[in-house]
């Protein structure tokens, strides 16, 4: 129980991070098709409108890495273990949000961008506060 107090903001943060992007992740794993023709659309007018299918995967494999990271970072924090899983997860996490980040500023989808920055900031703060 002591850990769990002395580290409730970063498990917090962390099963914020690992519902996020396990969801997200199982999301495009079990409607590839669908997520694909939707993305494929909307990256039409942009830079990646010929390599949406790679880029859906390479963010698949950083969303689905991050989302476990951060779910084991959980455990981790709970069982009073060293940050390594936790910082790693909060990372990876961050360049996904970048990633999307990206994908919604050369896609001119504002309000999307504006969303993932929303998203961007307890990422950033988790980092923050595993480094210390």
């Amino acid at each position: 129980m002591q850990n769990f107090s002395e580290n409730i903001t970063e498990i917090l943060l962390l099963a914020f991070l690992a519902i996020t992007f396990l969801q997200s992740s199982s999301d495009k794993v079990l409607d590839w098709k669908g997520n694909l023709q939707w993305l494929t659309s909307h990256f039409a007018k942009s830079p990646f409108k010929n390599l949406v299918p790679m880029l859906l995967a390479v963010l698949l494999l950083t969303e689905s890495a991050a989302g476990i990271l951060c779910s084991l970072g959980v455990f981790e924090k709970l069982l009073g273990f060293s940050a390594g899983l936790s910082f790693m997860g909060a990372v990876l996490a961050c360049i996904a949000l970048l990633m999307l980040l990206l994908g919604q500023r050369l896609a001119k989808d504002y309000d999307g961008a504006r969303t993932i920055a929303i998203y961007f900031v307890p990422a950033v703060f988790l980092v923050f506060l595993l480094q210390q």
